[in-house]
């Protein structure tokens, strides 16, 4: 008589069909207590063993390490933050008490320099209908006309004006920055307008790090927005 062949069983399927189990009965270890003590895991952290209870206690200690480190990095965030709406709520300040051009670029250049650390910056304006725009003589300003050949390093931009942050092209510095040109490291060109229309606001670093692509442009946003109302206002 021929025996009859064992089945294997395999042991992926036993596996799910005790997770499965489990989780359709999360009542299991109140009935079977014992088992909880008498169940030996690896220690992640060495070679011994510890019990099943004292494995979820290290993993939910785990967890909450994680969420206090979640946690410090958002209140840092959050205090950057409000940091960051401090400085613009001081240039908007500034703005709304300037009077006329010679103002209105002392109160954005003392913004940038004492609020945000920035001495390397250019306007870029596009605007040739405001006769004292022309009488400024500031290596922060520079008036050109919609476009003029100047504007061609920046044809990308200003077909999508959108806040653009890291490397720059050499051709885009040197034209922005002039003799500072070989101590930028890092920029941020901000568009003045919502299609750019009044031209882009440049901020140039030393620090490589200063600027990056991944960085938030929220904030540069808002203070293009100030910017290019003043601008329109004169």
């Amino acid at each position: 008589m021929t025996k009859p062949v064992a089945r294997e069983t395999d042991p992926v399927t036993n596996e799910d069909s005790l997770v499965t189990y489990l989780s359709q009965h999360p009542d299991f270890f109140e009935r079977h207590e014992a088992l909880l003590t008498r169940l030996r895991i690896p220690h992640e952290r060495g070679g011994q063993t510890i019990s099943l209870v004292e494995r979820q206690v290290q993993a939910l200690r785990d967890i909450n390490q994680k969420l206090e480190i979640k946690l410090r990095d958002f209140v840092a965030v959050a205090h950057e933050n409000d940091v960051l709406s401090d400085k613009i709520h001081r240039l908007s300040c500034r703005l709304i008490r300037s009077h006329g051009v010679a103002q209105f670029f002392t109160a954005l250049e003392t913004s940038l320099r004492e609020d945000f650390g920035v001495t390397h910056w250019v306007m870029l304006c596009l605007r040739s209908d405001i006769p004292e725009l022309s009488r400024l003589t500031t290596r922060h300003f520079r008036q050109v006309e919609p476009g003029s050949p100047e504007l061609k390093p920046f044809e990308t931009f200003f077909s999508a004006p959108k806040p653009r942050c890291g490397q720059i092209r050499d051709s885009q510095r040197d034209y922005l920055f002039g003799n500072d040109a070989q101590e930028i490291g890092s920029a941020a060109l901000v568009a003045l307008g919502p299609e750019a229309q009044n031209g882009l606001l440049a901020v140039g670093s030393n620090d490589v790090q200063r600027f990056q692509p991944t960085m938030s442009t929220e904030f540069l946003t808002r203070i293009g927005q100030l910017v290019s109302e003043a601008v329109a206002a004169l």
